[in-house]
């Protein structure tokens, strides 16, 4: 029968009636999202779990006080699981690297080689471990390749056309300084130049002092191969643009490639003009861009604050995960230095998720704890395992991007749970678990938008 209500009753209509709008919420953004079973599974959460409270709320019945302290108890652990902040990241260290990286050793360097030039013979003379393995990957179709498994003529051609236009900003990432130099408070000219790079499409920027580590000890691609890395410049600004969530969880299909490109064009474009910026101003600068790297942008970016290293050795930015591509300008002129503030959690989850190496389909992401690699404990892909897959599927994947849970969009759905992981260590394995039930362990490639496929005459 209906009661009169006491302040408890009030209290367990209010979160009955919470955890039904929260939810309906929650549906509403899957559906956005076009993540459907999600939504599925959020609406009937929104129909079913606010029962038991609003019927303890309205109604009497033997044993009422009991189920309520028993609901309202469970919602005091929620809360406290969610606000109290317990992490169990004490032992995780942050990643200084003591040497520098050979760009000649990357496998976009080794694929570029020319078969029995002087550059190919000097490098497998010296590495010769590796030449059985890049002869057969050389085999394969190639990256974009009109023969490669995922071919679609529309979007491979999109995607090389932005790779084309990134190619024809190679010869502008450098250029004269003006012989007027502005004077400039250091404090102004970083508002300025972060304000400014956002407004031209960065998400977020940070500056660092630039470390040995961060530089290529030599070039590995185009008419600077084997060079000597030698930058003096005393600083380098980082910066991330947005790939498309929908895009990328089409991956390994072509629009992941297509998207992957565009915004690797678009952080080149951003680099560009902020060089130019500089320069112009009377210091030193230089843009680093897809295909024409003196430095190693993800470890750039980290000491820059911009996020951590995951497991797929990818940056982890705090709102939209490794679903990001990176450009770095290094410069002299004075600015103001980002405190990096070490984020332990994000390496505790990605210790526990392991959901990139499950998804990979070219099983080259570790499914084992960080290792001591040359003096730094992290993970590290097997890169002929995933460039392999690529020569083979012609696109870059993004397998491993699309189902990060860190990758979800950046809204307040996914930034509610963004928080939790990050102030509690329970949470985040409640959250992983979550994010396997709603979305799924292995969730499906996406299908592409219709305006993307094309049919042929």
């Amino acid at each position: 029968m209906i009661m009169e209500m006491d302040s408890l009753d009030l209290t367990l209509i209010f979160f009955g009636s919470a955890i039904f709008i929260f939810f309906v919420y929650a549906g509403i953004i899957s559906l956005y999202e076009n993540e459907k079973k999600a939504a599925a599974i959020f609406f009937q959460i929104a129909i079913f779990s606010p029962l038991p409270f609003l019927i303890t709320g309205f109604f009497d019945f033997n044993f009422h006080l009991i189920v309520s302290i028993i609901l309202l108890s469970i919602i005091f652990i929620l809360l406290m699981i969610y606000f109290l902040p317990i992490r169990f990241t004490g032992k995780i260290s942050d990643i200084f690297p003591k040497d520098r990286i050979d760009e000649r050793d990357t496998m976009f360097s080794r694929n570029e080689l020319e078969i029995n030039s002087d550059n190919y013979k000097d490098y497998y003379k010296n590495k010769s471990d590796n030449y059985k393995t890049d002869k057969e990957i050389r085999k394969n179709p190639g990256l974009l390749s009109n023969k490669s498994r995922n071919y679609k003529p529309f979007m491979f051609s999109s995607a090389n056309a932005s790779f084309y236009t990134v190619d024809a900003l190679k010869s502008k990432v450098d250029n004269k300084i003006s012989s007027q130099k502005v004077n400039a408070n250091p404090v102004d000219t970083t508002k300025y130049i972060k304000n400014w790079a956002k407004k031209l499409g960065a998400l977020d920027i940070g500056i660092t002092e630039l470390k040995d580590y961060h530089k290529y000890s030599y070039r590995g691609r185009g008419k600077n191969y084997g060079n000597t890395v030698e930058i003096d410049h005393k600083l380098a600004i980082a910066f991330t643009v947005e790939m498309d969530s929908h895009a990328i969880k089409c991956g390994p299909l072509a629009p992941a490639v297509m998207e992957s490109a565009q915004q690797y064009l678009n952080a080149g474009v951003i680099a560009v003009q902020l060089a130019e910026f500089i320069r112009l101003l009377g210091f030193p600068a230089k843009a680093h861009i897809d295909g024409n790297y003196e430095v190693v942008c993800p470890l750039v970016a980290k000491d820059a604050g911009l996020g951590e290293l995951g497991r797929m050795g990818l940056l982890m930015t705090p709102k939209y995960g490794p679903r990001v591509r990176i450009a770095v300008v290094t410069t002299d002129i004075p600015l103001v230095l980002d405190k990096r503030a070490f984020d332990p959690t994000v390496i505790y989850f990605c210790d526990n998720c392991k959901k990139c190496a499950i998804n990979c389909p070219a099983n080259a992401i570790s499914h084992d704890d960080r290792k001591n690699i040359n003096g730094v404990k992290r993970w590290q892909i097997n890169q002929e395992r995933c460039f392999e897959f690529w020569t083979k599927s012609g696109t870059d994947c993004g397998r491993c991007l699309s189902v990060c849970p860190y990758s979800h969009p950046n809204n307040f759905l996914h930034n509610i749970i963004r928080f939790g992981i990050k102030n509690s260590s329970i949470f985040s394995r409640l959250a992983l678990f979550l994010d396997d039930v709603i979305y799924e362990k292995k969730p499906a490639v996406k299908t592409p938008a219709d305006w993307l496929t094309i049919n042929k005459n």
